[in-house]
């Protein structure tokens, strides 16, 4: 029985980083992956696929612009279908998959394949295609990420009604698509689906898309969508989800239709429904009881703020834990894990975690919201830069894209900064900084940004921001 100073199961982003991490540390280190290939959901059926799919659709006209206009596809989407588009994405997908099979192999770690199973606290059995073994660790990670829920009593068949997993091996563009869930992956899709000129219906419980992001970003997104041609079903709830014959002469891609009844008496039917309404941690073969931990009705398993479970030496990290379940903060859990159980310093700073929305068009944020704000009694100012007054906004066709900063009034310091637009993702991490060194407004106006650029973005904001605090 081979030992080990860690065994991470999992071979998505938590657990490369808490490999790596370890390895660097000069530990002996194996990853368990139950999968063919390594990466996880974010890169077999998640993050890079979605991401992949989602630049192969802006570049299927041949446009980069933010929030491309029916007249943009039009041409285009009538040669599309999804099985060209997926397969655009596989050079990328098989790419990062080599990628993280080669830093495991230049980093000296284990790579074990089979479904692992604790026998007890401190030992692993993997049961794998051909064989057999079992391995025990000093110190473990939990980083067997999460599945879409599918509640029993939705009838899924993977062509009809289906979850972002079943998306993917789609290859077939339908007409209709009601998207239930207006949360990250939902309006994702949506906007993706829409973008090929798919009639999309968003159905949302809450009264708003993305309720955990700046309420005017989100506004902002809601009124391009629609736009766009996207129905929003805001604050109502589906009883229940069924299929039925398509009506005679009905324009639907299959002889069924996906049927949403919603509690406003409302039904809805699509040739398709994507479910996108939470995550299940996919801990269920893990036989966690045995090594003394539980997991809840999510498949989440509960942890401290140095990612230790209730045992110690046993450590979870990534979308098993549940929010933020980013790739991007996820691999910080597992780096941060693998510091702390060897007795290394390291932190992170939560609130400097940033947020990256790839939908079309993008958003990103970082720090405070307006609303958090307001609730806490911290008084601020807002400061914004339109991207159609920018150069580079120009340049890029792009007239939709906004910048906003969050400014303490009495002290100047930026508290939050939120983008919607090209390169959103990108653009926010100068914000992040700004709000880590506990800038003030004045380092952006004082600040020269190269021309022309989207950070211009933050010299105008900040200008405007600061013309509010003098009540110019």
């Amino acid at each position: 029985m081979r030992h080990y100073d860690l065994c991470v199961i999992g071979s998505g982003p938590a657990g490369q980083k808490a490999a790596i991490q370890a390895a660097k540390l000069g530990k002996k280190v194996a990853i368990i992956e139950a999968k063919e290939v390594v990466g996880g959901a974010a890169v077999n059926t998640g993050t890079i696929p979605s991401k992949a799919l989602r630049e192969a659709i802006l570049g299927l006209a041949g446009t980069r612009t933010a929030m491309p206009t029916g007249a943009d596809f039009t041409a285009a989407a009538r040669r599309a279908t999804l099985a060209n588009l997926w397969a655009c994405c596989q050079p990328v997908i098989m790419a990062e998959i080599d990628m993280v099979n080669g830093h495991m192999h230049s980093n000296g770690v284990d790579m074990i394949g089979g479904v692992a199973q604790f026998r007890d606290e401190r030992t692993l059995d993997i049961r794998g295609v051909h064989s057999s073994t079992a391995v025990t660790a000093d110190y473990f990670v939990i980083a067997v990420g999460s599945r879409p829920a599918r509640p029993s009593s939705i009838p899924f068949d993977d062509r009809d009604i289906i979850t972002s997993d079943e998306f993917i091996h789609l290859t077939n563009l339908p007409r209709s698509v009601i998207v239930v869930g207006g949360g990250v992956i939902g309006t994702e899709y949506a906007s993706m689906l829409a973008a090929l000129g798919v009639k999309v219906t968003i159905i949302e419980g809450r009264n708003r898309l993305l309720d955990f992001v700046d309420a005017e970003i989100t506004e902002a997104l809601q009124y391009h969508l629609r736009r766009l041609g996207v129905t929003l079903r805001l604050g109502e709830k589906v009883v229940r989800i069924s299929r039925a014959p398509a009506p005679p002469g009905a324009m639907a891609e299959n002889d069924m239709l996906a049927e949403a009844y919603l509690e406003s008496g409302k039904c809805l039917r699509a040739d398709c429904l994507l479910f996108c309404v939470g995550r299940q941690g996919a801990t269920e073969q893990l036989n966690l009881p045995a090594a003394g931990l539980s997991a809840d009705d999510r498949g989440r398993i509960q942890v401290n703020d140095r990612y230790q479970t209730a045992v110690p030496h046993i450590y979870a990290c990534g979308d098993v834990i549940g929010f933020p379940a980013l790739a991007s903060t996820s691999m910080e859990q597992g780096r941060l894990a693998a510091l702390h159980m060897f007795g290394k310093p390291g932190e992170t700073v939560p609130e400097l975690l940033p947020y990256g929305i790839y939908s079309i068009p993008e958003i990103s944020m970082v720090g405070w919201t307006e609303e958090k704000l307001t609730a806490s009694g911290i008084p601020y100012e807002a400061g914004i830069a339109q991207y159609k007054e920018i150069a580079r906004g120009q340049l890029l066709r792009d007239d939709i894209g906004m910048l906003k900063l969050l400014i303490h009034q009495e002290t100047r310091h930026i508290l939050g900064a939120h983008a919607i637009g090209t390169g959103a993702t990108e653009l926010i991490h100068i914000g992040q900084c700004a709000i880590a060194f506990k800038a003030t407004v004045d380092y952006f106006v004082n600040a020269v940004f190269n021309y022309p650029t989207l950070a211009e973005c933050y010299k105008v904001a900040a200008f405007n921001g600061l013309n509010k605090l003098m009540g110019i």
